[in-house]
């Protein structure tokens, strides 16, 4: 027994120096196969390409792509969303998945190219922790809507004993009868004019779920209100079910994508079978990308942001993610060809969802009797009030309403996959020596964490701090992160180098081929995303929940979250500048070129330009500089 006591134990967590091995053997996520023996690599180009996949295709792709498609003009907006996917979302993956295949390195570690950016690398790091939080309480909220699907007829179907009294299917009008014309009038002559009707304000059955059942919502982000246990419990299980895919990082969740990446197209073909043959269907998808387009809208200059910033989004850039799980890549791996297949799919994904959406939006349009404009949403109003009413009118409800919602839990799921494998990434690249052989218990404590912090978005007022932090965190920072990215690699480290260091890993290319890329890379890609951001700021609105205002301090919260994201750039510029020697002038340049730690991560690829380079670079490097890359252990 006392073979595999405490001491057996401590092996395992602290790595007894006795027992050096003892990790290794427990804890491996490298296999005998991997190019990098210290990283590890992605098993196979299959695991890799469904994790980009699932990581790009997200709950976005389903409640808000096909929502700004039929606001902004329906087919019209197909127009300006591929030219923008082609003019910034494939260079901008492009660039960031080239970023992390050369270096093998983080968000953090791939700064090494520019020093004076590294701030940049935290930023992503923040952004995409403060995400994680609230993404996996939207997780958590598909994972009870799921359970509650195995009930029939569905809870939210009808006005059952836990509504009040505004609970009504249909919307209630009242006469004013003491406006009517005759006195004297009977009963059966009389009507009601536009002018003597009173709308009595009600809610669906399904709105009254979603806020006294599924959230309990409390009045404002003042009456914090207490925990919902149920919406805990669905946390907890949604944490644990990502915890257990990602334990041993990419070896683990790479398996996992097999289904979650994959299964939630099987539920969107079923939905759109079964969509199509419903009636009114087909006024949906006119009202999506039919006869109702309206092409007039691409002289509206909102169509053309929306489209842009679909595309920054969906496509998860900026948020450190793309960067991470290339660097997993074997470094001769076509990230070019690759770059492609997962922009495409997640772009036709976008389109194909709204099909679905669409086709049942109108049935639920025609048993109403109502416009598709009434009834279309976007954002939770869509997936959590809109979508589960309309499938509660259709046959065999429950079988539809279980399959919508686990195919929104697997798309939360596989997207959050990158998230923890970027602060777990992170950490390790940071601190190798003391982490490295430690990635299962570095998983599970950011996963505790995760969960600990997201306690507060189950609450009754929950959903405000999940909408608080959707609006100021995923937003607008997002774009200053990517300006400051492609500004710093096409500028300051130069783009013919990067092109140069993309021509060691897929080989050597024409020089028309490299034409297109210098030209989004240097000028239209950074100058579309200042402008959009421009704009953004330009026309931001505070937030708010519906009809629910935000106080004061909750919008001066909001923005404090979004400078604490983005704040890590000046601060780490600053302190570079601090740390190296020399006048004004030296500091700078010396921190704008790349540190002599940038390079391929095995020697066996750095190849004579960068043995050079690197050789060089050492003999007249500073001994401050020295000292700081020196230590591997540090974050800086």
């Amino acid at each position: 027994m006392r073979k595999y006591g405490w001491s057996s134990f401590r092996d395992l967590v602290l790595k007894n120096p006795a027992n050096p091995d003892a990790v290794d053997q427990q804890d491996s996520h490298i296999n005998d196969g991997d190019e990098n023996d210290v990283r590890g690599n992605w098993t196979n180009k299959r695991e890799y390409i469904l994790s980009m996949i699932g990581y790009a295709v997200g709950l976005g792709n389903v409640w808000r792509f096909p929502y700004l498609t039929y606001k902004n003009g329906g087919a019209a907006f197909l127009i300006p969303y591929f030219i923008m996917l082609v003019v910034a979302g494939i260079p901008l993956f492009f660039l960031e998945s080239s970023f992390g295949q050369f270096c093998s390195q983080g968000p953090i570690y791939a700064w090494r190219a520019v020093p004076i950016l590294q701030g940049v690398g935290f930023s992503m790091l923040v952004v995409n922790s403060l995400v994680s939080i609230y993404y996996n309480v939207i997780i958590a909220y598909s994972l009870f809507y799921m359970f509650a699907s195995f009930q029939s007829p569905l809870p939210w179907s009808s006005c059952l004993s836990w509504v009040d009294t505004n609970c009504n299917i249909t919307t209630t009008e009242t006469c004013n009868i003491t406006s009517l014309p005759a006195a004297n009038s009977t009963r059966e002559n009389d009507t009601c004019s536009p002018s003597t009707t009173t709308v009595i304000p009600t809610q669906s059955p399904s709105e009254q779920y979603w806020d006294q059942v599924v959230l309990q919502r409390s009045s404002g982000l003042d009456e914090t209100g207490s925990i919902v246990w149920r919406l805990a419990l669905c946390l907890l299980l949604a944490m644990s079910i990502l915890a257990a895919a990602v334990i041993k990082g990419i070896k683990s969740s790479g398996k996992v994508v097999y289904f979650t990446a994959t299964f939630p197209y099987v539920v969107i073909l079923i939905l759109v079978i079964r969509g199509v043959t419903l009636e009114g269907a087909a006024d949906g998808i006119q009202f999506y990308i039919g006869s109702q387009s309206n092409f007039s809208k691409l002289a509206e200059a909102e169509v053309w942001k929306d489209a842009a910033t679909q595309t920054f989004y969906s496509l998860s850039i900026g948020w450190g993610g793309v960067m991470t799980l290339a660097s997993y890549n074997k470094f001769h791996n076509n990230i070019f060809l690759d770059s492609f297949v997962v922009t495409l799919a997640n772009a036709g994904t976008s389109v194909f969802a709204g099909f679905a959406i669409f086709s049942i939006l109108g049935h639920m349009a025609y048993v109403y009797g109502k416009n598709i404009g009434e009834v279309a949403e976007d954002g939770f109003g869509l997936v959590f009030i809109v979508y589960p009413d309309a499938l509660s009118k259709l046959p065999i409800a429950p079988l539809w309403s279980v399959l919508f919602f686990f195919m929104l839990f697997t798309l939360g799921l596989d997207s959050q996959f990158a998230g923890i494998e970027v602060i777990t990434t992170c950490l390790i690249d940071g601190f190798p020596k003391i982490l490295q052989s430690r990635r299962t218990l570095i998983t599970l404590v950011t996963c505790v964490v995760i969960f600990l912090l997201g306690l507060p978005c189950v609450t009754q007022a929950g959903i405000y701090w999940v909408t608080l932090m959707d609006q100021f965190v995923a937003s607008w920072v997002l774009l200053v992160i990517v300006l400051v990215e492609i500004i710093g690699i096409s500028y300051i480290y130069g783009g013919n180098r990067f092109i140069e260091d993309i021509e060691m890993m897929i080989g050597n290319k024409s020089f028309s081929f490299w034409l297109w890329w210098r030209a989004c890379w240097f000028f239209i890609t950074p100058c579309l995303i200042a402008v959009v951001l421009v704009w953004s700021l330009a026309t931001f609105v505070p937030p708010s929940y519906g009809t629910v205002e935000f106080p004061a301090w909750g919008l001066a919260l909001g923005w404090c979250m979004a400078v604490f994201c983005i704040v890590w750039i000046p601060i780490v510029a600053v302190y570079k500048l601090i740390r190296a020697e020399g006048n004004a002038l030296q500091r700078l340049q010396s921190v704008c070129r790349p540190s002599e730690e940038w390079h391929p991560y095995l020697e066996i690829h750095r190849g004579e330009r960068y043995s050079e380079e690197h050789c060089c670079h050492k003999n007249t490097v500073n001994q401050s500089d020295a000292d700081t890359n020196v230590i591997s252990n540090s974050w800086l």
